[in-house]
């Protein structure tokens, strides 16, 4: 196990949409790469790409200082560490974001607590690490990025540098955003009784939604109903954890934060004009792509599904 660690540079996995799939890819996460002996841990990404719900599967029970709800622990538990950290009820690990916590407190401040929990054998979340690391002169024992993709990374003296995973997940997020906002105004013209059966998975710059059996309903249709919505430029709005506005209708969503803020800012977005089937998973796969590339994306799914038709059950 110890020798996996000091051997791995960095792995990259789709970050999922919804909350359940990203707690349990937290958790996943937290199985193969977290070790004992990492007491610094440094998270970047953007606001609503999911970050507190990688934290919460990664790091179960743990009390984020910037709760989803607006709810923030005052005061801030990593300055509060009186008696040099060693009070009975001390916490082993604490959480900080430094995005939000710069607003109150000055970043050489919460650089210099940060390695006074460090010194005190205190684990150490910290969220925007790129703000603070400069500060710090020091790196994460693991580094995790989330933006389209959730990279994750063991930094050695030759890098990688928290500034280069911030490059890669600011830059990708936005067609995760997209591409999520796109799937849900799918969902909201597939049939009922198909949406109440479906599965959802990931591909890059895209969405797949996946059915045991092949609907009847026509893709070409549903493309031309959702590019009306996207021409409407309707805002696309938070309302609760379950549940997000296109314009005035309620949708049900497991992921209501990580949407761009009006369907217009889809970028070029196409659905592939048939279904494709998956030998191994039994089921029937519907493929959207946005972005620039989305229909060149589209044909070379198709192409490698193609090449594999040979293949049985």
């Amino acid at each position: 196990m110890q020798e996996r660690q000091q051997s791995h540079i960095i792995s990259s996995y789709f970050a999922p949409r919804g909350h359940n799939r990203m707690y349990a890819l937290g958790m996943q996460l937290a199985q193969l790469y977290l070790s004992p002996f990492d007491k610094l841990i440094g998270i970047i990404g953007e606001a609503g790409s999911g970050k507190s719900a990688l934290i919460r599967g990664m790091f179960p029970g743990l009390e984020l200082t910037n709760d989803d709800d607006g709810v923030y622990v005052r005061p801030l538990p990593l300055l509060d560490q009186e008696g040099g950290g060693f009070k009975f009820f001390s916490p082993h690990t604490y959480h900080v974001d430094i995005r939000f916590e710069n607003g109150f407190t000055q970043m050489s401040v919460l650089a210099d607590a940060i390695r006074e929990a460090l010194s005190n054998g205190k684990r150490v979340i910290v969220e925007h690490f790129d703000l603070v690391y400069p500060l710090l002169g020091f790196n994460a024992n693991l580094l995790i990025g989330a933006g389209e993709q959730i990279l994750i990374s063991r930094p050695t003296i030759f890098g990688p540098e928290p500034e280069e995973i911030r490059q890669s997940v600011y830059t990708s997020l936005p067609y995760r955003l997209m591409a999520h906002t796109a799937e849900d105004l799918c969902e909201h013209f597939i049939p009922s009784e198909d949406l109440a059966k479906c599965q959802h998975d990931d591909v890059r710059h895209g969405f797949v939604i996946a059915f045991p059996d092949k609907p009847n309903f026509d893709i070409a249709e549903l493309e031309k109903n959702v590019q009306s919505l996207i021409a409407q430029n309707l805002p696309i709005t938070y309302l609760d954890n379950n549940h997000i506005l296109i314009g005035d209708n309620v949708h049900p969503c497991t992921g209501p934060r990580i949407h761009v803020s009006s369907t217009g800012m889809i970028e070029n977005f196409h659905l592939l004009n048939h279904f494709i089937y998956e030998r191994f998973t039994r089921r029937y796969l519907l493929v959207g792509c946005v972005g620039e590339a989305a229909e060149k994306n589209l044909q070379k799914l198709d192409e490698q599904q193609a090449k594999q038709s040979d293949l049985t059950i």
